[in-house]
């Protein structure tokens, strides 16, 4: 089993930046390519971003493409998501997830979910 928690979430204003983590614990060993997913209210969740094991591979969505990055320290167990120009739209709870295999971003292939974490952008 592997568990997911989720930090850094929080109100910024439209321009703004914030910068969210997520800490694996438990079967760590297993290599894991690991996501970021959001959901905005009444709507579906939605992929974000996905970084390989190796931190080699990432894919983002159209949406978020050039504004935010995501990247690994395998040695603390933790992904980063550093998300620029944030707009409102950006507004959702952020999930992180876990895939053991290659990056995919299909919610349905991730095995581990975080609690997730509320990034709300004012206007």
């Amino acid at each position: 089993q592997l568990q997911l928690v989720e930090s850094g979430g929080g109100l910024v204003q439209a321009g703004g930046s914030l910068r969210l983590s997520c800490v694996a614990s438990g079967r760590t060993r297993t290599g894991y390519a690991m996501g970021w997913f959001r959901q905005a209210p009444g709507k579906a969740r939605e992929f974000v971003a996905v970084i390989s094991w190796s931190g080699l591979t990432t894919y983002f969505a159209d949406s978020v493409k050039g504004r935010f990055t995501i990247s690994r320290d395998s040695a603390k167990n933790t992904v980063h998501l550093q998300m620029n120009s944030l707009q409102p739209e950006d507004t959702a709870v952020y999930y992180c997830a876990a895939d053991e295999g290659p990056p995919v971003m299909e919610a349905h292939r991730f095995d581990y979910w975080g609690q997730g974490t509320q990034v709300t952008v004012s206007s």
